[in-house]
């Protein structure tokens, strides 16, 4: 039987070689041991950051993969995991001062190496947009899996039996949601409501593009070989579910340091051990054997996506976030062995 530490062989290595180069970096800018220091101890909070605001997504992609066929969970796992890296800790913060300065890519670079200063402030002026876009792309993910007509576990059963009760009407969660866009319209500054009605908006559209295309994509490859079918699209929407939580810890990890490339070192190994949990919980169908856990991960979802409407008014810490999000997952790691224990078919809900 493998064991947990087998799981976390290459987060273990890529850990190793990222703290290597954390003290490297400390080294080049500072010149001292006590430099090196702070960069490692920068370096091991951002990985522990991203580990807790991302445990969610690895329940909730280990949900996805398990309707995936080996081949694309296998595409996911190496593909996905270089793009989430990548393209989310790397490429994303740079393509942000890219459009917000109206400078080049390397310009970029150059600004994050020689004016941490500077590009902090460009990437803080953008994070209106960053929530708005997040928290109603998040917000759609979560009530789309509680306003399920199929769903028949419950947790917090008073209200998921009200919302998949509910289902059956059509676009409810999209009403929902627009409400909640309309309540913080109404309270915004004018001079970034049109910017934050822009954003939300174009997280509601891109949940919406991402699902019909999914859904387009799946049914266009039935007739095709059962390695390929229903692949493609689960893989698009992982990805850009991915991007959605990476937003809160990209930003969080600009209050620790404006250091872009030790933001992408601590990001990076944090996001390593989340797909190592990933792996595990799929291998071990973890899902199955705890049956609140996956709705925990959705409550999560859901809190993440107020919290990010929240931030579009003020900051909120994020610590806040990683322990409400721990909070519910514990809490329903707690009633899953609760009930496993009983193991008499009556739900322990809560």
């Amino acid at each position: 039987m493998t064991t947990a530490l087998h799981y976390f062989r290459w987060a273990f290595i890529v850990t190793f070689v990222g703290l290597v180069l954390a003290a490297w970096l400390g080294w080049i800018y500072t010149h001292s041991v006590t430099g090196i220091m702070a960069f490692l101890f920068v370096g091991v909070v951002l990985s522990v950051l991203e580990i807790s605001l991302s445990f969610d997504n690895a329940i909730v992609n280990a949900n996805k993969l398990q309707e995936m066929t080996p081949v694309w969970q296998q595409r996911f796992l190496t593909w996905g995991i270089l793009i989430a890296v990548f393209g989310m800790r790397i490429i994303f913060p740079l393509l942000i001062v890219v459009f917000a300065a109206k400078i080049g890519p390397w310009q970029a670079i150059e600004l994050a190496a020689t004016q941490p200063e500077e590009y902090s402030r460009i990437i803080g002026e953008a994070h209106l947009s960053i929530a708005a876009f997040g928290g109603a792309f998040l917000m759609m993910v979560a009530l789309k899996y509680f306003f399920d007509e199929g769903k028949d576990v419950h947790w917090i059963a008073a209200i998921e039996r009200g919302m998949a009760r509910f289902s059956s009407i059509q676009g409810l969660e999209l009403a929902i949601v627009l409400s909640i866009i309309l309540i913080f319209a109404s309270i915004m500054p004018e001079a970034v409501l049109a910017t934050f009605l822009y954003s939300a908006v174009a997280g509601l559209v891109t949940f919406m593009a991402v699902d019909v295309l999914g859904h387009l994509l799946d049914r266009s490859q039935e007739g095709m070989d059962i390695a390929v079918k229903g692949g493609l699209g689960a893989f698009l929407y992982l990805e850009v579910l991915d991007a959605s939580f990476s937003f809160d810890g990209v930003i969080g990890a600009f209050a620790l340091t404006q250091n872009l490339f030790l933001i992408a070192i601590g990001l990076g190994i944090g996001a390593m051990y989340v797909r190592s949990m990933t792996i595990m919980l799929v291998e071990r169908n973890t899902l199955a054997q705890f049956r609140y856990l996956e709705h925990g991960a959705f409550w999560s979802i859901f809190i993440l996506s107020c919290v990010m409407f929240g931030q579009t008014l003020g900051h909120i810490p994020e610590v806040i976030t990683g322990l409400l999000g721990a909070g519910f997952i514990g809490v329903a790691l707690w009633s899953s062995i609760r009930w496993n224990r009983l193991h008499s078919g009556t739900e322990a809900e809560i």
